[in-house]
């Protein structure tokens, strides 16, 4: 997938960030950065991608930058949420499997930089309204003492849009602060978002990061925003009623934008923090495989967005393979932050020149994950998944006790797929028994990775843990 950028394109990157013309000018000023994720939102639950489920908004960011359309993120919710504010595959600091449930005893390690700190460490107003997901076990590990300087909304998933209780408990804050308030959480959100905006000092730049519990389970949403769906029936008619009201609240975000004047200098992204779950009864993937929890592409792989007037031409689309790790660094760059020490070196990769000047993707490689039963690889257009039908650590905890069998099975005899995405993106055809030279490279390099993994925190492995059998050299 790497290859040397030609002049040419490195001479586009150089006009688009820095305005040079030959001789020294002042540097361009540091974006705003808004950062919209969505929650369980399938690659075919936008308009952009074909949807039968209205999103003006999203449409209109999809109208006014690039389309990513090969964007890949972690399985589930937990793990993406890291692999973004780390710039590091979850791997390297054991949230691989499953997510930080309410009362884990661990989250996102604190020796672990994130994105908000880098920012903030060179003069970024940092706030998340949304759902955090990344650990509570002590205030250490909550937003205000990650890089946050603001933050509102909730701590964990899957809790009740209208009263915001899980488990019988409250899990709503604002700047680590419980907070009883009333209100849709979707709506609830986006008026913060805006508050933020409105009252944002411009001469700072901003880093406002929105992760909606939206459009997440339970599936529940105010019953105007079902109307428009009567033909659709149970969950779905309520998923697009969800899908409708996060994209009324994006459409306020970006109106606040507009009327504070920060529009033109706001670098917007938006993407799903993984695929869809249960595709083709509540959410769709269309017409990728798999969904939440998989490592087909239906899991994986997600609508994304990424827009900055004058910068990033309008209606573009983006082939290259790009990941959620990339915009740690990317992000970094372009507001002139420091990426983390040598200790904890990147997975991600500047992919400013590939978003802005359509260069290459900047990896020669892409973990999708690892767990103690599996993987996938991408290698250029070849993918590579073990044990793909084997799911280690979902939504709702560890492998229930009727897939145990089938989890002992797989580590046994591991099933090997081999898919070449350029010709088969949908992943109908194994071509593992035609192509035993490319599983053989894929196997390599996802076994290396594998040594270099960290125990899961979610499924601890005692001291003397070897690597399976599944990861030996082919």
């Amino acid at each position: 997938m790497k290859t040397n950028v030609s002049v040419f394109a490195v001479a586009l990157v150089l006009v688009a960030v820095t305005g040079l013309r030959g001789a020294p000018s002042a540097p361009a000023p540091r974006p705003n950065i808004l950062f919209l994720l969505a929650d369980d939102q399938g690659w075919g639950d936008v308009g952009f991608h074909g949807s039968e489920i209205r999103t003006p908004n999203i449409d209109r960011l999809a109208k006014e930058g690039a389309r990513l359309e090969q964007f890949y993120v972690q399985p589930l919710c937990s793990p993406t949420r890291a692999a973004l504010l780390t710039g590091r595959y979850p791997i390297r600091y054991g949230l691989q499997i499953g997510v930080v449930r309410p009362f884990a005893q661990y989250g996102l390690p604190l020796d672990e930089r994130t994105l908000a700190q880098a920012l903030h460490d060179v003069g970024y107003e940092t706030a998340i309204t949304g759902k955090w997901h990344l650990g509570l076990v002590k205030p250490a590990y909550l937003p205000t003492h990650r890089g946050f300087e603001h933050q509102y909304g909730l701590y964990n998933g899957n809790f009740d849009y209208f009263t915001h209780r899980r488990d019988g408990g409250l899990d709503w804050h604002r700047d680590d602060h419980a907070l009883h308030e009333e209100g849709y959480s979707t709506t609830l959100i986006a008026q913060e978002a805006s508050r933020i905006i409105a009252a944002h000092d411009p001469g700072r730049p901003l880093f406002l990061y929105v992760p909606f519990n939206a459009v997440h389970g339970p599936w529940q949403v105010p019953e105007s925003y079902e109307a428009p769906y009567q033909t659709m029936t149970g969950r779905r008619r309520i998923y697009a009623g969800m899908v409708a009201a996060m994209d009324e609240g994006i459409g306020q975000i970006l109106r606040t934008l507009d009327e504070k004047g920060l529009r033109e200098n706001t670098l917007i992204v938006f993407c799903s923090d993984n695929g869809g779950p249960l595709p083709g009864v509540v959410t769709s993937n269309g017409p990728l495989r798999g969904g939440k929890g998989s490592l087909y592409e239906g899991g994986v792989r997600v609508p994304a967005v990424v827009v900055w007037d004058g910068k990033i031409k309008a209606g573009s689309v983006v082939p290259a393979v790009l990941h959620m790790v990339d915009w740690f660094p990317t992000l970094a760059k372009l507001a002139g932050a420091q990426s983390p020490s040598t200790d904890h070196p990147l997975d991600g990769r500047d992919a400013w020149p590939t978003i802005a000047a359509c260069a290459a993707s900047p990896h020669e490689d892409i973990l999708l994950n690892i767990t103690t039963t599996g993987g996938a690889v991408r290698i250029g257009d070849w993918k590579l998944v073990v044990n793909g039908q084997v799911k280690d650590g979902e939504e709702g905890g560890t492998v229930t006790e009727a897939r145990k069998d089938l989890k002992a099975q797989a580590l046994a005899a591991p099933v090997i797929e081999l898919f070449d995405l350029r010709s088969d993106p949908n992943e109908t055809t194994n071509l593992a028994a035609k192509n035993p030279e490319k599983v053989a490279e894929l196997q390599r390099k996802l076994s290396a990775y594998a040594k270099a993994a960290v125990p899961s925190k979610q499924a601890p492995i005692s001291r003397d843990f070897k690597v399976p059998a599944v990861w030996g050299e082919p």
